[in-house]
């Protein structure tokens, strides 16, 4: 009995020892991180060697308009590969954290709420789709975690007072009025029809398009809309054909944009088309084949590759990223480096310290004469950019070519 008790206690004090010498095997216990963020909680430390910070995209990166969305979040990248040893530097491992909105309202504001909860997620790039980050915003706003917009045209964005929101591109009440006087004045058109996607972004586009032709004096034939997704669109295009007007102005995106000039094409019109920047990407040359040849767009950001700086960045953009700069992936690293500048601004106004999202809102929404490879940003009070452009581009058979920029 005395060795069996004697086996018992041997036993206990073995098992004593070897929790004791695991709770040891690494050394001291690193401090505990206790930086709160807005969305509550604390960051930990990562296994990158520094605290974790996280760069969301939200872009479409399935389905129709994907290729943009995937030109998006891969400029957001790039900025974000371009500066990890300094953020290394400053003790932070900088990491990308891209989602696919899927260019549906619903997935952009779950995406949203998911972003918000995470406390290493310090600022969003996005979106491509106006009616996406609109719902999305008020998730952003609750969280107090920044958004910058490379892409984003549609007012109402920044017209409904949320901190957190801001876009370096243009809007589309500066956008649409652009397409359209250049439309009359230096391509001569007296009529339009005009057809829309029943979105916030290609209706709203379209609104402003209107009112400039109305007044200056150029005939409306016809205000038609088309629903997204669709792959026949001819009801609407036999009304505009049978109208005969000089111009077919579409606001919507590429996809449906492919269907309309094709059919139009085929139906024997031979005036001219125009969209908005929707319809800013290659795939349309793959949709609409040889009637995209002619298409006139306005589009948000310059021709990157203009300048021998340009030329050399989307050089280098390709060598890391493995592809060649798409639509809007200009922008989205521009925004990128915003959002970036502004963490940097805020940990060292932070001591050193991980920042906190609102601390790095207020850094971001300062921003102030900051001058990218592609564009000047200032930020007024409403998040936009005092400095964002309208830019006109013809569709060629290899691509688009760059005409100037629209006054």
């Amino acid at each position: 009995m005395r060795r069996k008790k004697l086996n018992i206690v041997l036993a206990s004090v073995l098992l004593a020892a070897m929790a004791l010498a695991g709770c040891n095997s690494q050394g001291s216990a690193p401090a505990q991180n206790t930086n709160t963020q807005a969305s509550g909680g604390s960051a930990e430390p990562s296994s990158g060697g520094g605290e974790k910070i996280l760069i969301a995209t939200q872009s479409p990166l399935s389905g129709s308009q994907s290729a943009i969305g995937d030109a998006i979040k891969t400029g957001a990248g790039f900025a974000i590969e371009l500066r990890k040893e300094e953020f290394k530097k400053l003790g932070f491992d900088l990491q990308l954290f891209p989602q696919d909105d899927q260019a549906d309202p619903k997935m952009g504001v779950s995406n949203a709420e998911m972003l918000v909860a995470n406390a290493d997620v310090l600022g969003v790039v996005g979106h491509f789709n106006t009616g996406v980050a609109i719902p999305s915003s008020v998730k952003y706003e609750s969280g107090s975690l920044v958004m910058v917009s490379p892409a984003n045209s549609g007012v109402t964005l920044t017209e409904e007072g949320k901190k957190t929101v801001h876009r370096i591109c243009a809007r589309d009440d500066a956008q649409g009025p652009k397409g359209a006087k250049y439309a009359k004045e230096e391509l001569g058109v007296t009529s339009v029809f005009l057809i829309h996607d029943k979105t916030a972004y290609g209706q709203g586009l379209v609104d402003q398009v209107k009112a400039q032709f109305e007044k200056d004096g150029v005939k409306v034939l016809g205000y038609e809309g088309v629903n997204q997704g669709e792959k026949d669109y001819n009801f609407v295009v036999n009304t505009a054909v049978a109208s005969n007007p000089d111009l077919i102005y579409f606001g919507g995106i590429y996809p449906e944009a492919g269907i309309i000039i094709k059919q139009a094409k085929e139906k024997g019109y031979q005036g001219k088309f125009m969209g908005g920047d929707g319809i800013d990407s290659p795939d349309l040359l793959k949709i609409a084949g040889d009637a995209a040849v002619g298409v006139y767009l306005t589009a948000l950001a310059g021709d990157a590759k203009q300048t021998e700086e340009g030329r050399k960045w989307a050089e280098e953009y390709e060598k890391v990223m493995g592809k060649k700069p798409g639509t809007y992936s200009d922008y989205a690293f521009e925004s990128a480096n915003v959002i970036l500048n502004g963490i940097v601004a805020a940990t060292q106004a932070n001591g050193g310290k991980k920042p906190t999202r609102d601390q790095i809102l207020e850094q971001v929404h300062n921003t102030k004469e900051y001058q990218g490879k592609f564009v000047k940003v200032t930020f007024d009070e409403k998040g936009d950019n005092k400095y964002a452009d309208v830019f006109v581009y013809k569709f060629e058979k290899e691509g688009t070519s760059f005409i100037g920029k629209a006054e």
